[in-house]
């Protein structure tokens, strides 16, 4: 799915925040990503879902080189990967729906099915009854749910996640890992970072770790 080799990065002039990168991500992986604040977790993030390109190194992704993809190429990639962000990026003149259907939509699924899946899910994430709120009349930890619910609406091929659980409850915490757990039993490729390492425990997948820069440990089951 996604391999990295001697990859650093910098932004602008100033340090490098990931440097001699080596790291390869099989297709159908789960990966928890961790390391102390300042690690580098959230640009190594970037890197995965193609906000950011490596300052140096080599980066391929389903089997293309990042560096050479054509810019009118890049936003067809970018639609296999769905993202979490630490701050949500809902859109707020949207409903929580709406949100969430948007991936799907822009993809070109029918109506009735967008409404089905979207109902659905939104039900599964506990947000039955705020399906029309929009995201400013919602809790952190619903808005959360709604990103969520809006990354894993297409079946994405690779699920990269910042801080997923950060604004929830461990009972919801746990429940939200388990969605994503089963995304990846149908093959979906999933990064996680987190600092819970009761949740990184309890469900046993490999975990990278990063510090300084640099990748420190990766172990563990994928």
């Amino acid at each position: 799915m996604i391999r990295l080799e001697s990859v650093a990065m910098r932004y602008g002039q100033g340090p490098e925040v990931l440097r001699g990168i080596d790291l390869e991500l099989p297709s159908g992986s789960f990966h928890f990503l961790t390391g102390p604040s300042g690690a580098g977790k959230s640009t190594l993030l970037r890197l995965l879902y193609l906000e950011a390109r490596p300052t140096a190194g080599r980066m391929t992704m389903l089997g293309r080189d990042i560096a050479t993809v054509p810019r009118r190429e890049r936003p067809a990639l970018r639609r296999r990967i769905g993202v979490v962000f630490q701050d949500f990026r809902l859109i707020e003149h949207l409903s929580a729906f709406d949100n969430v259907a948007l991936p799907i939509r822009m993809a070109g699924e029918s109506e009735i099915k967008v409404r089905e899946y979207v109902t659905d899910l939104l039900k599964w994430v506990g947000l039955a009854d705020h399906m029309q709120a929009r995201p400013s009349t919602l809790s952190g930890g619903q808005q959360q749910r709604v990103a969520i619910a809006r990354a894993v609406i297409g079946q994405p091929n690779l699920l990269v996640a910042d801080e997923p659980t950060g604004n929830v409850d461990d009972a919801l915490a746990v429940r939200l890992i388990g969605l994503f757990d089963e995304l990846h039993r149908l093959g979906t490729t999933v990064v996680i970072a987190t600092h819970n390492e009761a949740l990184i425990e309890r469900f046993g997948h490999a975990v990278l770790a990063l510090d300084e820069g640099r990748l420190t440990r990766h172990e563990g089951r994928a």
